[in-house]
């Protein structure tokens, strides 16, 4: 049987069942048996408000209440938010006049800049998401290559940005929190080689999850597991994003990895074609911490986010698998 608990009912020997995917919440795995209070702690500390026990793998007292129990809706739900596309924007209104001239402006200082341009970046990335026509999709990418060379050119705007990014259930939120990340992030890596592109790069972080406007909002804002079939929806988003910017002639190499493997981990679990170690591209491993990193520091509908230090921490230690040692190491210390 299975009954739907409050993260404060947990009980050693409980087998649970943790809403969402493993990039969700502090564990490598969404199903196991609780073998000690420090689990308990981690579930309460890192903001989960209820999950589900499934009483016939659970060891647990012979009289414990088997009847399911009422759950309340968690506190200050976010408003649930569809993203799906529409004819709504055209090229000469998607990137907002201010995002440019607040990049071309030499004079603003660091601090107000930062503001300015992840601001406006949020705005284009909503009309993007909103109507991601060729078009459009080659507009912000040229927009968001100018956001790459100003993070590359200019450090304390770059950390300034990296410092007030917001955290929430968005998509558009999520695209502009990794794209920031992952392109600090390969700045620090290649900063001594001319051997890549880092504004395509920049343009791929910045799209990695482009294909999340053809998969159901209620899928992606669904408060609670989702079944195999959704995770079988959510599993084609990369495959959605590579093709629509092939269709729209903007899939660079670079763009192609990106979104293609942002998803893939370095023991193979990942999707969409369970790649292992060094089959994935440093491109997509970059993208893959900044979108791990982002979904644990996130509001999602069902968890409050968690502080970043702790986010790092648990990436550390609690997922030792799933990414490139050296590389987790030159990512936290961007947050040093």
């Amino acid at each position: 049987m299975i009954k739907s608990i409050q993260v404060n009912e947990l009980q050693i020997g409980m087998y649970i069942i943790i809403p969402g995917t493993w990039m969700d919440h502090p564990f490598t795995r969404s199903q196991f048996r609780i073998k000690n209070q420090k689990q308990i702690r981690m579930m309460q500390e890192h903001g989960l408000y209820q999950l589900k026990v499934d009483l016939s793998k659970s060891n647990l007292p012979k009289d414990y209440p088997a009847t399911e129990a009422a759950v309340p809706e968690p506190p200050d739900k976010p408003e649930q938010v569809a993203v799906e596309p529409q004819a709504k924007w055209n090229p000469e209104t998607l990137v907002p006049a201010a995002l440019m001239d607040a990049i071309t402006d030499k004079k603003m200082n660091p601090a107000t800049k930062a503001k300015a341009v992840y601001k406006n970046s949020l705005d284009m990335m909503t009309r993007l998401l909103e109507s991601p026509k060729a078009d459009n999709i080659h507009a912000g990418k040229d927009a968001i290559k100018s956001i790459t060379n100003l993070i590359l050119s200019d450090d304390n705007t770059a950390y300034n940005m990296l410092r007030i990014t917001s955290h929430d259930l968005y998509t558009y939120t999520h695209s502009v929190n990794v794209g920031i990340t992952a392109i600090m992030l390969a700045k620090d890596l290649f900063r001594n080689s001319d051997n890549h592109d880092l504004e395509e790069l920049g343009a791929g972080f910045f799209l990695h999850d482009l294909g999340k406007v053809y998969i159901d909002s209620q899928i992606i804002n669904k408060p609670g597991r989702l079944t195999d079939e959704e995770m079988n929806q959510i599993r084609t988003h990369p495959y959605q994003g590579y093709k629509m910017l092939k269709e729209a002639n903007a899939l660079s190499d670079e763009c192609k990895y990106i979104v293609l493997q942002h998803h893939e981990v370095y023991d193979g679990t990942g999707y969409p074609n369970h790649l292992i170690g060094d089959e994935i591209h440093d491109y997509g491993r970059i993208c893959c911490l900044a979108d791990v990193f982002e979904a644990l520091t996130a509001e999602r509908s069902y968890k409050r986010p968690i502080p970043r230090f702790d986010a790092l921490k648990l990436m550390r230690d609690e997922m030792p698998k799933h990414f490139n040692r050296e590389m987790l190491n030159t990512f936290i210390m961007l947050f040093k």
